[in-house]
């Protein structure tokens, strides 16, 4: 029997906050203003919270981006809730000025955190559908009334397989693994990916090496400016794709692309040239679609990331689409589970107000369930 199914050395809390980027603080700073309190300060309080955080620092994914990938070219970052961002150079690196924000929003508020701790697994305590889930991590299990999951998709990079991969000679490379441009300096550069950060690497990429752009399929970009009623019909089809368990596309698959100063800056130096898929990778470079053959030194796979919810294959929720159907930020299947940042919450503002949605939803389910499990 292991110390989960015994009891020995588990701790409890109402909630498990899994994940502390956006979301996770969002979901923990509403926690904490409807009454719960620090399953580590006060363990047997009524209402308790944990959030457990696999990054060693605060700042979520945002630690990890590439150097040059500055305040003015990332999408826009709300700010977190009941504390507004102080004014930031646009200059700034993102990797530097998010995490610094997150660090201040996690002192002012006093939330308890634990880190590095990755979730490893989520589990049923028993069959009751109205009992606790067990939550395992690299520092101990806990058990809990209920699972806000905010892991992002950073740790679950998407790799495409293509014949003769394993062969070739060159570095290959996934958008996780962009540092800097010094790394490309006076190479040839095959970026595979039809999405944000592959026309931002493409358009950066292009300033010190040859670069060849590849797609699947023939990238759309949208003309006119973005309004707010279209940020509110994409967010209706996503939230239509997740009621109906469908798996859910990249970003731009919901919104197509924007002629952005970065996306303008590539065309301009005639670096935004899409090429068909390769068909296979040889020791030097690639095979086009047309038979002709490219050298490469380099391979970027810019091809994007999944949601990162391995550590909830215990709980069985995706469906046999692959999809995991969703009611609001509750899955359907599982009501003691909340995902956000996922699915039409993946924006920031949308995981804001998936946060506040999630811990409102909670509420209304404690006032109809046993009192939760408590600390000892």
């Amino acid at each position: 029997m292991s110390a989960a199914e015994s009891g020995v050395g588990v701790r409890s809390a109402t909630v498990v906050v899994i994940g502390a980027g956006q979301a996770g603080l969002s979901a923990a700073y509403h926690l904490q203003r409807h009454g719960f309190v620090s399953a580590l300060d006060d363990p047997a309080a009524e209402r308790t919270f944990v959030v457990l955080d696999a990054e060693a620092a605060p700042g979520g994914a945002w630690r990890h981006r590439w150097a040059s990938l500055t305040m003015a070219t990332v999408n826009n970052i709300f700010d977190l809730p009941g504390y507004p961002k102080p004014p930031i150079d646009p200059e700034s690196p993102s990797r530097e000025a998010i995490p610094a924000y997150f660090a201040e929003f996690e002192r002012a508020m006093g939330l308890p955190i634990l880190r590095p701790v990755p979730v490893t697994a989520v589990r049923r305590a028993d069959q009751d559908p109205d009992g606790d889930l067990l939550v395992e991590s690299s520092a101990g299990t806990w058990r809990t009334w209920a699972v806000i999951n905010a892991t992002g998709t950073w740790t679950n990079p998407v790799l495409p397989h293509y014949p003769g991969q394993e062969r070739f000679r060159g570095r290959q490379l996934h958008t996780r693994d962009f540092v800097s441009l010094r790394d490309f300096t006076g190479g040839r550069v095959a970026i595979v990916g039809g999405g944000i950060s592959a026309i931002q690497q493409l358009e950066e990429i292009s300033r010190v090496a040859t670069v060849f752009w590849y797609t699947r399929r023939e990238p759309v970009f949208r003309e006119g400016e973005f309004h707010p009623e279209d940020g509110v019909q994409i967010v209706a089809k996503v939230a239509a794709d997740v009621e109906a368990g469908n798996p859910t596309g990249s970003v731009v698959s919901y919104t197509d692309l924007a002629w952005l100063p970065y996306a303008v800056a590539a065309r301009d130096r005639g670096a935004l040239v899409r090429r068909p898929m390769f068909t296979a990778i040889e020791p030097d470079g690639v095979r086009e679609a047309d038979g002709s053959f490219t050298p490469v030194d380099v391979i970027l796979w810019a091809t994007g990331f999944k949601p990162a919810l391995a550590h909830l294959d215990p709980l069985h929720l995706r469906n046999e689409r692959g999809g995991i159907a969703m009611r609001g930020t509750q899955v359907a299947a599982e009501p003691r589970v909340h995902l956000i940042g996922f699915g039409p919450s993946q924006s920031t503002v949308g995981a804001n107000r998936a946060g506040r949605d999630t811990v409102r939803a909670l509420i209304e389910r404690l006032r109809r369930t046993p009192t939760p499990t408590r600390a000892p």
